[in-house]
């Protein structure tokens, strides 16, 4: 049940009621019947939720388990900024082995960072946020002795943006995976290396700018996907189903489609065909392949 849910994943977080509602920008009382059965949240605090506890509204919603405690790491930091109008996000991160952009409910900027590997990860790693004029610049960068080859080994990184106040969001590093949940931005784009990329709940334009091949899986699309590369062969997962148009730029480039994995006719909707979602290739000598999936899809 949501109730028994909700509570599970508060007790995983090491969170109690209170702390919850202060997250939520909601009453202690509003916690508790959600736990009780006694109400149910809205769907904006369900997507808050689902941002929050890093799962999908899919996996809050159904009747099963917790797949996983949240509390999975041995060290963490978090920094937290309120935020009080719409701003445009500029974030820097000096290497990770992951990374986690999502919307949230509330007021506030939530910077988590999480390993298994680095006992003194709050010295290792220091969050600088500049609130200005134009937005907010968010700098994760290294200090010390650490790395980038041991950050993209042991670094998890977690930011929560607040939708309410989210415009526009530019993210520039480099990781293994990139996760992006529950995000409603005029405009998002990403520039470095990444080589798996999960897209799920995001409403918007989004641009891929990365120097190596990548692996994209799109839970669903809602708006335009852009990516850019230079000498890169990339592979574009949709739900079977999914209308969308597509547009090859640049010099050099190409697009082909499969079905479950096997080559197949080009699928996307023609010009005249009435579609907002937009899948488009630029760049430079580049490949990509816009695979249709049969099954559910899930995070690479």
């Amino acid at each position: 049940m949501l109730s028994e849910k909700i509570k599970q994943l508060r007790v995983q977080a090491c969170l109690s009621q209170e702390q919850l509602a202060e997250k939520l920008n909601v009453s202690r009382q509003a916690v508790t019947k959600w736990e009780t059965g006694g109400g149910v949240p809205d769907i904006e605090n369900l997507r808050a939720l689902s941002a929050l506890f890093c799962i999908s509204l899919d996996e809050l919603l159904e009747n099963r388990a917790v797949p996983r405690p949240l509390q999975d790491f041995l060290f963490e930091s978090v920094t937290e900024y309120d935020v009080d109008c719409q701003k445009d996000f500029d974030i820097t991160f000096s290497g990770a082995h992951r990374v986690v952009l999502c919307g949230c409910g509330g007021e506030k900027v939530r910077v988590r960072l999480a390993s298994n590997q680095l006992p003194g990860i709050q010295s290792a790693f220091k969050v600088k946020l500049d609130d200005n004029r134009r937005g907010i610049d968010l700098d994760v960068h290294r200090t010390g002795t650490m790395t980038e080859a041991l950050a993209k080994e042991a670094l998890h990184l977690f930011i929560f943006l607040p939708r309410q106040y989210l415009r526009r969001v530019e993210l520039t590093g480099n990781t293994g995976a990139l996760t992006i949940r529950e995000l409603r931005a005029e405009g998002a784009e990403f520039s470095g290396k990444v080589g798996r990329v999960f897209l799920q709940g995001f409403s918007g334009h989004l641009e891929l700018d990365s120097g190596e091949d990548m692996q994209i899986v799109c839970a669903d699309l809602d708006g335009r996907l852009d990516v850019n590369q230079i000498s890169c062969t990339s592979r574009l997962t949709l739900p079977e189903g999914t209308v969308f148009r597509a547009a090859c730029r640049g010099v050099s480039n190409s697009i082909s489609y499969q079905r479950g994995g096997r080559p197949a006719p080009d699928f996307s909707a023609g010009a005249k065909t009435p579609c907002e979602n937009l899948i488009e290739l630029c760049g430079l000598k580049s490949e990509l392949v816009i695979n249709a999936a049969p099954a559910p899809l899930e995070e690479v």
